[in-house]
């Protein structure tokens, strides 16, 4: 039994690290952006060899599972390169997976590429099989262009998972036909609470979008038999099997059922900053150690400083009609 290197001060182990490559991405999702998002100047990102770097330090500590993420992480120029890097870690074993979430607009050009450097699955983020609503989440749309994309990644030989945030009023009347589609494909399918995120938190848009997972739950089972398995990914889904399909359905709740207790991740920014909780805001500056020293010694020790911060867990709350633990960062800067 290898001994863990990093653990948190809850005796959890750090094995999973989920790494924005980007801020930009090709939508506007509502629950993630402003329609008009002000994003970071390039001096400011991690280059491509930084996130090497700072990602192979990670995997040397003991991380065994390398989430790429965005914005959307197939914008990003050259990311390729970035992939084929992190391949070396799968061929030597030190790594378990190498896997990405993305909306799925840039499949039919990366798919094959992607399955190439050993990535074996990926998750595509659609809330919804109705076109104009799609047009309205996004903002921008291209719903043919993501659905082509899914059929690259299929064709590829990548294993599909769809993540859905359940949105009141927007996808809760197709929540249903959205398993059926998904199941009838082979694709799993994860539904995720809207998370009290973003700048416009204050209009009161992220309560009006809550629909607690408890609820989907109980949609679900208006049509379908539900059994609670203890299949993981690694990640805070729970999941239940569909007897009538054989799929899967995964619930993500970090306001009605919080998963802290098990947390095992950390998000590293586009720009270098390690959030050790995503709904806290306590941060540490990779970059700045990065960038004054080749020593890996020191990006070491700044890790582990860093995992003893990490917090229990976090303040999610939309229990007294409004949003508590509020995030005034965008899900788009730290990484979806």
């Amino acid at each position: 039994m290898i001994t863990p290197n990093l653990v948190d001060p809850f005796a959890r182990a750090i094995t999973y690290l989920r790494v924005s490559v980007t801020d930009r991405c090709d939508f506007r999702c509502v629950y993630c952006m402003s329609e008009n998002m002000s994003f970071l100047p390039k001096a400011e990102l991690l280059s491509l060899e930084e996130l090497d770097r700072l990602s192979s330090r990670f995997v040397a500590l003991g991380v065994r599972k390398l989430r790429i993420t965005g914005g959307e992480p197939l914008v990003r120029k050259g990311i390729m390169t970035y992939f084929e890097a992190m391949s070396r870690h799968l061929a030597s074993g030190a790594l378990d997976e190498l896997t990405l979430t993305t909306n799925g607009s840039q499949l039919r050009r990366f798919a094959q590429p992607l399955a190439d450097c050993g990535v074996k699955r990926v998750n595509v983020s659609i809330d919804t099989l109705n076109e104009q609503k799609f047009k309205d989440i996004t903002r921008w749309g291209r719903f043919a262009q993501v659905m082509d994309g899914i059929d690259a990644a299929q064709a590829a030989g990548l294993k599909i998972k769809i993540n859905a945030v359940a949105l009141k009023g927007t996808n809760d009347d197709e929540a249903l036909d959205m398993v059926a589609w998904c199941h009838a494909r082979g694709f799993d399918i994860t539904f995720i609470e809207v998370m009290p995120m973003g700048e416009d938190m204050g209009d009161g848009l992220r309560l009006d979008q809550y629909w607690s997972l408890d609820d989907v739950r109980e949609t679900m089972a208006t049509r379908y038999t539900l059994h609670d398995i203890p299949f993981s990914t690694g990640g805070p889904a729970r999941y239940v099997r569909v007897e009538e399909t054989g799929g899967k359905i995964g619930f993500i709740t970090p306001l009605s059922h919080n998963f802290c207790e098990s947390c095992n991740r950390v998000r590293l920014t586009c720009t270098g900053q390690l959030f050790m909780c995503l709904g806290q805001e306590d941060e540490a500056d990779l970059r700045k150690v990065l960038r004054s020293s080749e020593d890996d010694g020191a990006l070491d020790r700044a890790i582990r400083a860093a995992i003893a911060r990490k917090p229990k867990g976090h303040d999610f709350d939309y229990s007294r009609q409004k949003a508590g633990g509020t995030m005034t960062r965008h899900m788009s800067h730290t990484g979806g």
